[in-house]
């Protein structure tokens, strides 16, 4: 009777013990999986990263090893599979900054976390992982690496329910035992969406600025040519040409200068201005600057509400440039309305705070619905031949943006076709008072 209960009892034991270090070698896993994820995005050196991983991986491992007392001979029977509603491998996911499903040697789903959910609402522990992952690519590389023991990563590209693009990693972790064995696998996922399309739009930046700058350049280098050539002894073509070509000249240096100046806003849009201005000045400054063009395009332009002092937190020459943007493409594309309407008024956010409207309304012809979502991106024009023959880069709109994102703002837009269009600055308050 005496050596049945110690064999149990080592038995037990030995189970204890092969649990605990199974899961200390699913935490050494997932530690692995975040610090690799952390050096590879560039917040963590690599040094740092292996020291990091290697002192964790030790803490953990002695306490796995003095959890229970080791029997001098181990079982050799295999542990048990990982159970559905391990409380541990939930509670280590749950911890995870990103999407991550454990499987066990069948594929089954063991456990997942709110970011995988979200990522697969169709998991379910317990069922099959290709029953709510419907990727080849992951599919195909789970079964490579329980085939090869090793870590295997794969990219793919989701249209549903919108365009995402993401990184799987799956990391098989080998089960206690004689022979050493793929038991769980851990599947998780890096969100590529950022990235790709911070790479997309500095292509299409580039695409778009070349294109800009090639048009101008272009013009200049063929009227050079023509003046060196047949319009050399032509007084009255060298004429007209030096006009086209300082036209040509002004667009070229207004891109420029548009270009610096979304460089220069972006370098500094997490530093929000801190100095109080008067918006109601500022309004007034840029109606009364713009009166030739408002002359020259017989437009009337009215402000309401200006004559109030309204104190904002800003910078008084990026308000400017904003106000005058806006303004000036009122006057520019919505010219056949005759009116222009600038109003000032004091209103409450979204989140009930006070703050700042300035509307700029014209009543020329509007602008269709399907533009009005990207007409804050660079270069996007509604009609690019229009713009450009009025001097138009396709950044005045990005930079109010730009602007007013930096001062914690933001810009609406609306319009009906046939009624003209309102664009209005969103701004924060500060301290209100009357005028002297």
């Amino acid at each position: 009777m005496t050596a049945t209960h110690d064999s149990s009892s080592s038995d037990v034991q030995g189970s204890r013990w092969l649990q605990a270090m199974r899961r200390a070698r699913l935490v050494i896993a997932t530690a692995a999986i975040v610090f690799a994820g952390l050096w590879m995005a560039g917040a963590l050196a690599a040094g740092p990263a292996l020291a990091g991983f290697v002192l964790i991986a030790a803490a953990i491992l002695a306490a796995a090893a003095g959890a229970e007392v080791i029997p001098a001979a181990l079982p050799r029977h295999e542990p048990p599979a990982a159970r559905i509603g391990d409380p541990l491998i939930e509670a280590v996911l749950a911890g995870l900054p990103d999407p991550v499903v454990a499987l066990d040697s069948r594929g089954d789903v063991v456990a997942l976390n709110a970011r995988a959910a979200a990522v697969a609402p169709a998991l379910r522990p317990g069922e099959s992982i290709s029953l709510g992952l419907r990727v080849p690519e992951v599919l195909d590389a789970i079964r490579r690496a329980r085939a090869s023991g090793s870590a295997q990563r794969v990219e793919f590209f989701e249209r549903v329910p919108f365009d995402r693009w993401y990184e799987a990693i799956v990391t098989p972790i080998l089960s206690a035992g004689l022979a050493p064995k793929p038991g769980l696998v851990l599947l998780a996922f890096h969100d590529l969406t950022p990235l790709r399309r911070v790479e997309e739009m500095r292509a299409d930046f580039v695409a778009n600025a070349s294109h800009e700058l090639r048009t101008p350049l272009a013009a200049l280098s063929g009227f050079i040519d023509t003046l060196k050539g047949p319009a050399r002894d032509d007084p009255a073509a060298r004429e007209r040409f030096l006009a086209i070509m300082q036209v040509q000249a002004d667009r070229m240096a207004r891109l420029i200068d548009d270009l610096l100046s979304l460089s220069r806003i972006e370098l500094s849009a997490h530093l929000r201005p801190d100095t109080q201005v008067d918006l109601g000045a500022i309004v007034r400054q840029v109606a009364d600057s713009l009166q030739t063009l408002a002359r020259d395009r017989d437009v009337e332009v009215k402000t309401v509400g200006a004559h109030s002092a309204l104190l904002v937190p800003g910078d008084r020459d990026e308000l400017i440039r904003v106000f005058e943007n806006l303004v000036e493409n009122a006057l520019k594309y919505a010219a056949s309305g005759k009116r222009v309407d600038i109003g000032l008024a004091l209103a409450e956010a979204p989140d009930g705070k006070r703050e700042a409207r300035v509307a700029v309304r014209d009543w020329g012809p509007g602008i269709a619905p399907e533009h009005l979502p990207r007409l804050t991106e660079r270069f996007y024009r509604v009609d690019v031949s229009e713009s450009r023959a009025q001097g138009g880069t396709g950044l005045g709109l990005a930079l109010v943006k730009h602007i007013l994102n930096r001062h914690g703002g933001r810009l609406t837009i609306e319009s009906v076709l046939g009624q003209g269009a309102t664009f209005t600055a969103h701004l924060p308050m500060g301290e209100t008072k009357a005028n002297p």
